[in-house]
């Protein structure tokens, strides 16, 4: 038996040689090679055509999912451990569970995909009987626990650090005292959703409290019903590109219908080239212009961002323009041509496009929209470098790294710091238009384009609060960034909020933005809650 054959796909072709040469030498009939893998693409197609393939995966549901969990456990065994260790155990079961099925919540749930398998509940569940069988302590070590499960076991196979802190904050939950008894399941349901453990009893009265699960719902997760609509729509979101991927392809040449590829990739090439074809920005020009005393962090950003404008532009108009010559004949369609043709007729983002441009998640008519929007606020920077704006769109920035570290370059320089000593804060201000703020901002700059998901922000009661029904996202008010040095303690009030460029998330993260909380924060973490700057999509 050879495992994980996905972690050396180089070695697979010799593996393919070997087994030939087995059947040139007769080997014997009873001979078989079972092999084991993950998905991959890279697995020589020859090795899988003479394979007799199965899978196996953990079911999909809450509940059986913790019921193929529980069951991992000798009855009789487990009928002989402590009162301890059985609720303990139970508790660890849902927490695997809870694992497995968050990932069915896409971005909301995990930024990131984990390989959690039976084997870290089997290692988890054979640490605690370690800890606590035998031990004379009154006192539970929770807090070991906690990390062996949730930076060993669990952790271990976590790469991304806010879902490091997701996990942490259901151990948090359930591993504490009150799971010796009969604990309330659903964490920070408020009432909408109950189910709690059972007392200490036998393997059968487990498996019967599992049957008693009521339907499943995202509060199981910490999460608002919201997630479920957004889930559905994936899902319908996936099949429907299965479809289209399965559906016979058509070269630009081929009419069907009312409207042939070709004559549907011209019209758009032609469109573009009328909104984009003018759009320049002479950065030399505004760079020879601006004193050593004027070019200062927020001038270097929008000298970057002008750069980046222009490469992209250029990139577009350079493609486009060759497309058109080859749709009249005067050049020949190289690969690089028919795959932008294809592109602008499926309405879908060029390869290129998408290398130079920024993080989008939006197709081609959005995204050029987008690309306005962008262009109407560099132009508005552009006119008047000196100044930035009165409220600065992040959304429509290129880096808005960028533009957050030239607030902290800026404070620098006035209370005569070291950058790296210094983080950006934020301070939600009253003011839900932009078009009201008639200032610059004393300290730091405002900011907007701004939106919460998994939550919304209470103007009148300045602080989080969970979703409306069907109210995937929110927009924040205007945000005032300024920077400051980081507070030794942290303020429990507060929710670190990870800031994300689009809904997919990673590996588009921005910074952390602070946001006042009147319920604990683990909520919201659980919850997944984060502000993404561009929802198109």
């Amino acid at each position: 038996m050879l495992q994980n054959i996905h972690l050396m796909p180089s070695w697979c072709a010799t593996l393919e040689k070997k087994l030939d040469a087995f059947a040139v030498e007769n080997s014997s009939p009873y001979f078989r090679l079972f092999l084991s893998a993950d998905p991959s693409v890279n697995i020589p197609i020859g090795l899988l055509e003479r394979s007799i393939k199965l899978t196996n995966e953990p079911p999909q549901g809450l509940q059986a999912n913790l019921r193929r969990s529980f069951a991992l456990f000798n009855r009789e065994e487990f009928d002989e451990r402590d009162s301890k260790i059985k609720s303990i155990l139970f508790a660890l079961c849902h927490f695997h569970s809870l694992m497995l099925e968050r990932k069915k919540f896409g971005a909301l749930g995990y930024n990131m995909r984990y390989p959690f398998s039976n084997g870290d509940l089997r290692d988890s569940a054979s640490v605690l009987y370690n800890y606590l069988e035998g031990s004379t302590a009154v006192k539970i070590p929770w807090e070991d626990l906690r990390y062996i499960f949730g930076e060993i076991m669990y952790g271990g196979h976590i790469v991304d650090d806010w879902d490091r802190r997701m996990c942490q904050k259901y151990l948090t939950y359930f591993m504490q005292d009150e799971v010796l008894d009969e604990m309330e399941l659903v964490p920070y349901g408020d009432g909408q959703l109950s189910w709690k453990s059972p007392g200490p009893g036998s393997h059968e009265k487990y498996l019967e409290h599992i049957e008693t699960m009521p339907p499943e719902s995202p509060l199981f997760f910490g999460m608002h019903p919201n997630a479920e609509i957004d889930f559905r729509t994936k899902m319908c979101e996936t099949i429907f590109e299965l479809l289209l991927m399965i559906q016979p392809k058509r070269s630009p040449g081929q009419a069907t219908g009312d409207e042939s590829p070709m004559a549907a990739a011209e019209e758009m090439c032609n469109e573009i080239l009328d909104e984009v074809r003018e759009v320049r920005y002479n950065v030399e020009e505004i760079s020879s212009q601006l004193s050593e005393e004027e070019r200062g962090p927020y001038q270097f950003v929008m000298m970057q961002e002008c750069d980046c404008m222009n490469c992209l532009v250029q990139e577009m108009v350079r493609g486009l323009n060759e497309l058109q010559q080859g749709f009249k004949g005067e050049l020949t369609m190289s690969e690089h041509m028919e795959q932008l043709a294809e592109a602008l007729a499926e309405q879908t983002l060029p390869l290129w496009w998408v290398k130079l441009g920024f993080p989008s998640t939006r197709p081609l008519r959005s995204w050029l929209v987008n690309l306005k929007d962008r262009c109407a606020q560099l132009d508005d920077w552009y006119a008047e470098p000196i100044h930035i704006p009165k409220v600065v769109d992040v959304s429509k920035l290129f880096n808005p790294q960028s533009f957050l570290t030239a607030i902290k370059q800026v404070c620098c320089q006035n209370v005569k710091l070291e950058l790296d000593r210094l983080h950006v804060f934020t301070e939600v201000t009253k003011r839900l238009d932009p078009k009201t703020v008639d200032s610059l901002a004393r300290e730091g700059a405002y900011v907007t384009g701004m939106y919460l998901e998994g939550a919304r922000w209470d103007a009148n009661a300045n602080s989080l609060e969970d979703s409306r029904p069907k109210e995937m996202f929110t927009r924040l008010p205007v945000i005032n960034c300024k920077a400051g040095l980081q507070q030794e303690k942290e303020d429990k009030n507060v929710y670190m909020c990870p800031t994300y460029c689009v809904p997919t998330r990673r590996p588009h993260f921005v910074f952390v933005a602070q946001l006042r909380t009147k319920q604990p924060a683990a909520k919201w973490v659980l919850a997944g809650v984060a502000i993404i700057l561009d929802i198109g999509s």
